[in-house]
């Protein structure tokens, strides 16, 4: 396997970027993709999310794309959410050189999105509805697409958007390279590549349980009226966590609890504006909050560094939404946590999906000993918590003592009154005598 992304066919310049960031090396999907890729043929990959998909079409978009006109786009990548179509569209512009790269989705005004596309957009990176929203007033024309990229293809059948992909695609260029990447490809996800793709080279570096085998699964019966407690202990040992709830409203219930036990928390659910999605993932990300509280809106594509644990505050609706919600942590090869709070009532669902999932441990008493233990020999990041778990403020070692001041004048110490003389007053350089009492 090539060990350097130069070995690969990767053009210097990208390759430049990626190593001021770090990357030297590639990933399996990179490694097993990126030829087939930039030579133009339809790649079908087949990865959990976490394991470098993003830098397996990036690349390729960026090698290939022309110069596109106003308003038509050369390559165009389709993502089922907004942070992911943000996530993506930051990691090709770290290494796109001239290529023009933008993102459109809804829940944010239409102004930018109109001006980008005015100017023109090599590479755009759209979530489904937005983009139908903008073809349908005349803002974007997908006749000179000729490379395609579905990412979390398995997502968008979940969510209900291949009967918009379909439409988008069948709006592109015939002779477009289609790639298509998923964690799962079967049922709707096949269909699209019996439909779209011709003669597809399949590239699969998935284990048989994707995004769950790399963690450590921890399953403790938790009374409901003790989940939030439980929690709160459970974050402090282990450092920066996303909690999984079912609801939007359990999740601002949540975070508000959370906050009231000195845990610092931000929720992050379809209910919030894309503002406020992009500030709670940009505080947890900086570790100015401990913990993410939300629904499954992030459960897939969603790339935070070193997250350390997994809550499933709410068991999820099956072993699929488990193995997504559990892939934000154990990422890249690194170790990470996954605790699921099981009530009384729902030890028989747990056990039926542990079953589906080809997982064994057993169901027992909240032990965060068995945190506290779990150390960098898995690979887990140490915990990061948020300023280090004291005020909110960071500190300013520059800033010197200064003493209280009075709030208000009254309060100020005043000299005591007295019958003797007071010292003499001083001006510059000349003594004047002191006053005595007529």
């Amino acid at each position: 396997m090539p060990s350097t992304f130069a070995q690969l066919g990767v053009p210097k310049f990208i390759g430049h970027a990626l190593a001021r960031r770090g990357i030297t090396q590639p990933f399996e999907i990179q490694a097993a993709a990126l030829v087939d890729a930039m030579a133009g043929r339809d790649v079908c990959g087949r990865a959990p999310t976490g394991s470098g998909k993003t830098l397996a079409f990036g690349i390729p978009l960026v090698a290939n794309s022309g110069r596109a006109d106003p308003h038509k786009p050369k390559a165009l990548v389709l993502a089922p959410t907004r942070e992911l179509s943000d996530q993506i569209a930051t990691e090709i512009r770290s290494f796109s050189g001239r290529a023009r790269v933008a993102v459109v989705y809804g829940g944010v005004g239409y102004g930018p999105q109109f001006s980008s596309l005015r100017r023109g957009v090599d590479i755009l990176v759209a979530c489904p509805g937005r983009l139908e929203d903008l073809i349908d007033q005349g803002a974007v024309d997908l006749s000179a697409v000729e490379q395609v990229v579905i990412d979390e293809a398995d997502r968008m059948a979940d969510m209900g958007f291949i009967p918009a992909v379909r439409r988008l695609l069948d709006q592109t260029s015939r002779d477009r390279q289609t790639m298509l990447f998923s964690a799962t490809l079967d049922r709707d996800v096949s269909s699209l590549t019996r439909d779209y793709q011709q003669d597809p080279v399949r590239h699969s570096v998935t284990e048989a349980t994707p995004d769950v085998v790399a963690a450590d699964h921890m399953f403790w019966h938790v009374a409901r009226t003790d989940r939030v407690a439980v929690s709160a202990r459970t974050i402090n040992a282990a450092g920066p966590t996303i909690v999984f709830c079912r609801t939007r409203r359990g999740c601002d219930r949540l975070a508000r609890q959370l906050d009231r036990k000195g845990i610092s928390a931000a929720a992050i659910h379809g209910g919030r504006n894309q503002n406020q999605r992009t500030r709670a993932l940009r505080d947890f990300a900086n570790g100015r909050v401990q913990a993410l509280v939300a629904t499954d809106v992030v459960a897939r594509g969603i790339h935070v560094e070193d997250v350390s644990a997994i809550i499933h505050y709410d068991l999820p609706n099956d072993h699929k939404v488990y193995r997504h919600r559990s892939g934000r942590t154990a990422r890249a090869g690194k170790g990470g946590i996954v605790v699921t709070l099981v009530p009384p009532d729902q030890i028989r669902e747990i056990r039926y999906m542990k079953r589906r999932l080809g997982l064994h441990q057993p169901i027992t008493d909240a032990d965060l000993s068995a945190i506290r233990t779990f150390d960098g020999g898995t690979g887990r990041p140490e915990p990061r918590r948020a300023n280090g778990g004291q005020s909110r403020r960071p500190s300013n070692p520059k800033r010197k003592h200064r003493k209280p001041r009075h709030p208000t004048s009254k309060n100020r110490p005043r000299h005591p009154r007295s019958n003797s003389k007071r010292p003499a007053s001083r001006s510059r350089g000349k003594r004047t005598p002191a006053r005595t009492r007529s």
